[in-house]
């Protein structure tokens, strides 16, 4: 559904990587502007996530962060939840995707895996338990950076609670493959953006 003004729609991809990620169908036609904090992805946006307050308020129909809330650390989860806020228009949502962390303690103890244990194989390579846990350790040795280490983690229910604390009061949640995905409004949701998102 186009916006009634004819206007194209627009995501704001944070921590997205580079813009040849795979993003959701949900997206398809829609304006994609990346933002990262590091100058090498060549983002539209340079900036570190919690200072996306700083930036235009109101001017995107969504926020997509897949993998990048469990990079800050649960003090700062506010501060880049309230930039969401501030971009996202009125009936605007975000989509965000974090590694489910209550599915991998029951897979460890279920299976008695240790931390170097391999969980699956990925096109990044081989995913350990402690890869999930703490960050990709392969890409945190390759780039020398901490970008890639996980400072904090989620369970369906703490991710529930900072969003709801964050004042996003209609939460979708789906869970499976040890991921977690959370759809959140602001407001109720409208009839086209619970179609598109199969919700």
């Amino acid at each position: 559904m186009v916006p009634e003004d004819g206007s194209k729609r627009s995501f704001l991809n944070v921590g997205g990587n580079h813009k040849q990620m795979p993003i959701p169908p949900c997206y398809d036609g829609w304006r994609h502007d990346l933002l990262d904090i590091d100058p090498g992805c060549k983002p539209d946006v340079l900036c570190d996530a919690r200072d996306i307050c700083k930036l235009k308020p109101r001017q995107y129909d969504s926020i997509y962060c897949s993998h990048n809330l469990e990079h800050f650390f649960a003090h700062d989860l506010p501060l880049v939840l309230s930039g969401f806020r501030i971009v996202l228009k009125k009936d605007g949502f975000a989509y965000i995707r974090v590694p489910d962390l209550g599915a991998l303690m029951k897979r460890v103890v279920a299976e008695e895996l240790d931390l170097d244990d391999i969980l699956y194989d990925s096109s990044a390579g081989s995913i350990r338990v402690r890869d999930v846990i703490y960050g990709l350790g392969s890409e945190i040795e390759r780039s020398g950076t901490d970008f890639f280490a996980h400072k904090t983690g989620f369970t369906v229910r703490s991710l529930q609670k900072v969003l709801f604390a964050a004042r996003f009061d209609n939460v979708y949640i789906q869970v499976g493959d040890l991921e977690i995905v959370a759809v959140a409004f602001m407001q109720s949701p409208q009839e086209w953006q619970l179609r598109m998102l199969g919700l």
